[in-house]
């Protein structure tokens, strides 16, 4: 039996209709959809009245268990000719998270890994930013205690833009060490993209710490940040 395909389907980030009609159809097409919160994708699924099995990857959600012996379950899935779609909880799988696992996994068992592209908030802020982004450098989470000096060092360094997520648990933290090692860099933050408390906040790092002094009930959700 031919070997299956493991199709990499980008979900919404926020708004349920920036979704594309070929992931709507590779979803509900698929013998199994591989995901990181069964519970998330469930909703999504329910939206579209899609009626796939399910698996997280991750067991009962990210980090609950060690995602290799469920990598090998959807590996012998893909060998018994089935065929896989692989969805993160919202955006692109495989940006910043252990989706590149499953991919490299399934390309080494001989099985066809087919994209099928749509929301990223990587692609969704700089697409709104308004500045130079033919070069920019993607660096994802910073560290949460070590090596994040080094992190901010290497965005203070760089002479084209950067961009990393970040957790509005670290935000004020961050900025603080971002303004003491890069004063001069100015700041395009995207909050909630395409969901209904969107908020792009753009200014020195000085002026963006202040703003969200200033409305402290505003630092939560996902967090998309530019450095220039």
């Amino acid at each position: 039996m031919n070997t299956g395909i493991l199709y990499i389907v980008a979900t919404p980030i926020g708004n349920l209709g920036d979704i594309t009609y070929r992931a709507v159809e590779v979803l509900k097409q698929v013998d199994l959809i591989v995901c990181e919160d069964t519970r998330t994708t469930k909703k999504l699924l329910d939206n579209y009245r899609a009626s796939s099995v399910t698996l997280s990857l991750y067991g009962r959600g990210r980090g609950s268990q060690k995602p290799v012996p469920r990598i090998e379950k959807v590996i012998s899935e893909l060998q018994a000719g089935k065929n896989v779609a692989f969805v993160s909880d919202a955006g692109t799988p495989g940006i910043s998270d252990p989706g590149n696992r499953l991919v490299e996994a399934a390309i080494e068992a001989g099985a066809a890994v087919i994209p099928v592209p749509g929301a990223s908030s990587l692609t969704t802020l700089i697409s709104a930013a308004g500045i130079d982004s033919s070069r920019f450098v993607f660096l994802g989470f910073p560290p949460h205690k070590k090596g994040r000096e080094t992190f901010f060092k290497e965005v203070a360094a760089f002479s084209f833009p950067v961009v990393y997520f970040e957790s509005p648990h670290r935000l004020m933290k961050n900025l603080e060490l971002l303004k003491t090692l890069a004063p001069d860099k100015n700041v395009i933050l995207g909050r909630e993209l395409t969901k209904m408390f969107e908020e792009i906040v753009r200014g020195s790092v000085s002026e963006v710490m202040e703003y969200f002094e200033n409305n402290p009930t505003k630092v939560k959700g996902e967090i998309v940040i530019i450095v220039h």
